[in-house]
């Protein structure tokens, strides 16, 4: 499970072509860019479960972003 999951526009006002996220896993803290088509491009360590960890951030935003 993710905890303090948060993102933000990379650029001012909102628009693509991404957003910038931070999350905890397993008492880890993680950061990257979450790209408009999906992919995310990890800005720290890779998380070692990284395809179960992209499933629920793009749960996370197809719920905060896109909806």
């Amino acid at each position: 499970m993710l905890q303090h999951f948060s993102f933000k526009p990379m650029f001012a006002g909102g628009s693509l072509p991404g957003w910038t996220i931070s999350f905890f896993y397993k008492n880890q803290r993680y950061t990257g860019d979450y790209m408009p088509d999906g992919n995310i491009n990890w800005t720290g360590e890779t998380p070692v479960e990284e395809e179960q960890v992209k499933k629920m951030i793009h749960e996370l935003m197809i719920f905060h972003v896109y909806e």
